[in-house]
């Protein structure tokens, strides 16, 4: 390592909360500069040596992680004011002083660490899932068209990481909205063609009550924010033509599992 290099710091802010109930502050940190170095990185120095920026002893920063390749989601925070993964923040891309905060579209349980669990409600509520027992083989099942697949490939990127509920206005503790990533994935799965045996109950969970299709105010937030660039707008454009097509069903009597 050179001696330009071994001088050079990083400069972060990290927002910090004890536990749920406790109040947020804000704690600077300086750390040593190394080459190649993203977020995660950094909060593993500081977890190594917890000495904050003015030379005081201090607790090491809660933060999740699992995969450290923008696969898992779980490191998602806010990192100079936009939501992301930090395992692919690379610290040279990113002014400094590097402000770090949680997503506050969810509970705070302790620093950057939060309580996802309303996206993983959410997911249950629309049946995010191919229903199968899993007592037998089925076999290969049902082929999809090549055009349908390669559509739905891209939707079965999601990770859940809860970035686009972060950057939807309409996400909120004063709402009930579901939120993009669980309206994207009913589409994906009533695309399947053993997914589709629920297709019109989801669709009808997204049609009823408080925190469905109707919540969506269109701010297109989620897919400018997407790391896996997922056309969320367009599931959601596409979902508003099923659910018109299904209150005509309703209407009219048909089959609902058309």
């Amino acid at each position: 390592m050179s001696t330009e290099t071994a001088s050079k710091t990083i400069e972060l802010i990290i927002v910090r909360q004890e536990d749920p109930d406790s109040k947020p502050f804000e704690e600077k940190f300086s750390i040593p500069y190394r080459s190649n170095m993203n977020v995660i990185s950094a909060l593993m120095e500081i977890r190594r040596n917890p000495v904050n920026a003015d030379g005081e002893d201090t607790t090491p920063v809660a933060w999740d992680a699992s995969c450290l390749e923008e696969v898992c989601g779980a490191c998602s925070m806010v990192i100079n004011g936009k939501p992301r993964q930090s395992c692919t923040a690379l610290i040279d891309k990113l002014e400094q002083p590097i402000r770090l905060e949680p997503m506050s579209t969810f509970p705070v349980m302790r620093d950057l660490t939060v309580d996802r669990s309303r996206m993983f409600d959410s997911l249950k509520r629309v049946k995010a899932w191919v229903p199968i027992d899993g007592t037998y083989d089925l076999g290969p099942g049902p082929r999809m068209p090549e055009a349908k697949r390669q559509w739905a490939y891209e939707l079965s990127k999601c990770m859940s990481c809860g970035v686009c509920l972060q950057a939807c206005p309409n996400v909120n503790d004063k709402s009930e909205f579901i939120g993009p990533a669980a309206l994207s994935q009913v589409r994906l799965f009533n695309a399947h063609p053993t997914g589709a045996m629920h297709k019109a109950e989801r669709l009808q969970t997204i049609m009823d009550g408080d925190g469905g299709l109707a919540n969506c105010g269109n701010s297109q937030n989620c897919v400018e924010a997407c790391p896996k660039e997922i056309p969320l707008t367009t599931s959601i454009a596409a979902l508003n033509r099923a659910t018109t097509l299904q209150s005509f069903k309703n209407f009219f009597g048909s089959d609902n599992t058309a």
